[in-house]
């Protein structure tokens, strides 16, 4: 990736009124209506038709590195990937450390093979020696950079592993929740006992924001990441992200920011994207046949009624968590599990692979143990190849305010039938939302051309869970 050389120039700033560089704001400096509108969250143009593929580093070769990750670069964007979402990179705590099997939480007992959960952060500015040397991952940033495609990284701002270098002396402890007897502690009303709290409330006052903004920053300006996904973004302030994404956008003006979280606040300043959630759990009820199409139009209600157009919305049927802890896509979705992958693809939203969906991975892998994907014979690589190129080629499919929210061509039933129009193209999705097979004879359709089955306009009868996609450009 090339990079201005102005930036890098930039000493960074490490104070709460961070700004952009001066050429950024003369850029974006206008008045309207009275307010001043220099300081915006403005999307880095080239996420407008992005996808994110998640890549576990621990579970996606039987080698587990990043030299081994990095072979598969050339077929991760065949796929139509544009964003690498690593998995947490650091080292990882000893102390507290969990494992055994996903069913069970426990600690680590002797002889157990656990490795740890990679979401306990010994050194937010070190990198795991299992996944290579740092001569590797910056290899591995430099040649997903030469296929086009953008790294982020995987960060736990709210909570450290108990034996982080932050405890080892008294300006880091300063940084944590103590608890009655002035010793650090897991969070509170969770499970993770093998994390240690940050005291945020207090971030400003006893050097935290300091602390995490000069870590987040050695990152982009070091070791070149396009960015960040926020693990649990919501129990942190968002004056602290609102914060850092400013300082990070003096050394990366192009900067990506993906929030687990699901807070309209966030897209004001802080973040490009943010999880939906809420749809996730509903495709998921849908496919058990607990809600219906009509439970995901009344979810567009309220989805479209309190985030903001310009806000991406990362779609998913799988991540790390939903493997691991809820299931596999076939055991979550049975048969509808290409069904919901289109939903979530073009109804709305920023979609999301996680590595190993793409050979429609029937395994839960186990979260503190090495097990590597079961990669097969990769059999949706072709379906996911298309979904992609949709979101890729047709404006109406982009991003955020780039693309077309969805008008609703059926008002009622479990056929889902809605369009998304923009620049001239028309892009009409039909899927049935049910396990029984449904009539329906899709209303204006002509010019259109089929997609996936490359079947007729006219088709009248929809198979349990089955779709199509329909498109027609007037240019």
């Amino acid at each position: 990736m090339i990079r201005n050389p102005i930036f890098w120039s930039l000493a960074l700033g490490l104070t709460a009124c961070a700004t952009a560089p001066a050429d950024r704001d003369s850029a974006q400096a206008e008045t309207i209506n009275g307010t001043d509108t220099s300081d915006v969250l403005i999307h880095p143009e080239w996420s407008e038709r992005a996808v994110i593929y998640e890549l576990n580093l621990r579970q996606h070769t039987p080698q587990g590195d990043l030299q081994s990750a990095m072979a598969d670069l050339p077929r991760i964007k065949e796929l139509g990937s544009d964003i690498i979402w690593l998995m947490p990179v650091h080292p990882i705590g000893e102390v507290n450390r969990k494992g055994g099997e996903n069913k069970d939480n426990y600690l680590v007992q002797p002889g157990s093979t656990s490795l740890g959960s990679p979401y306990s952060v010994q050194d937010y500015k070190a990198l795991n020696p299992d996944y290579g040397s740092w001569e590797d991952f910056d290899a591995f940033v430099a040649k997903a950079h030469e296929f086009e495609m953008r790294v982020i990284i995987d960060w736990v701002a709210n909570h450290t592993a108990f034996d982080a270098v932050w405890t080892r002396d008294s300006t880091g402890l300063g940084y944590y929740l103590l608890d009655g007897d002035g010793q650090i502690q897991p969070p509170t009303g969770t499970d993770w006992v093998d994390v240690a709290q940050l005291d945020w409330e207090r971030g400003e006052e006893n050097g935290l924001y300091d602390a995490m903004e000069d870590a987040m920053a050695f990152w982009v300006r070091d070791h070149d990441v396009d960015g960040f996904r926020c693990d649990v973004a919501m129990k942190v302030p968002t004056a602290f992200w609102n914060r850092v994404r400013r300082t990070l956008e003096s050394l990366e003006p192009e900067v990506f920011m993906l929030a687990e979280a699901e807070q309209p606040d966030h897209h004001d300043r802080a973040f490009d994207a943010s999880y939906a959630w809420e749809f996730h759990h509903i495709t998921n009820e849908v496919a058990r046949g607990h809600m219906d199409a009509d439970s995901v139009r009344a979810y567009l209600d309220r989805e479209f009624a309190r985030f903001p157009a310009s806000a991406y919305r990362m779609t998913f049927i799988t991540n790390h968590d939903e493997n691991s802890w809820n299931g596999t896509v076939s055991e979550r979705y049975g048969d509808a599990g290409r069904a919901m992958a289109v939903m979530c693809g073009t109804l709305f939203g920023m979609p999301l692979v996680y590595g190993g969906q793409e050979s429609r991975m029937n395994k839960r892998l186990r979260f503190f143990e090495k097990d590597t994907v079961p990669w097969g014979d990769f059999r949706d690589m072709s379906f996911y190849r298309i979904l992609h190129d949709l979101h890729h080629r047709h404006p109406p499919m982009f991003n955020g305010a780039s693309g077309a929210r969805p008008v609703q061509l059926a008002e009622e039933g479990d056929i889902l039938y809605f369009e998304r129009a923009a620049q001239g193209t028309s892009l009409r999705v039909v899927i049935n939302l049910s396990d029984r097979e449904q009539e329906f004879a899709p209303p204006g359709l002509e010019g259109y051309r089929t997609t996936f089955d490359k079947g007729s306009l006219s088709r009248k009868r929809w198979a349990p869970w089955s779709f199509e996609v329909f498109v027609k450009m007037d240019r």
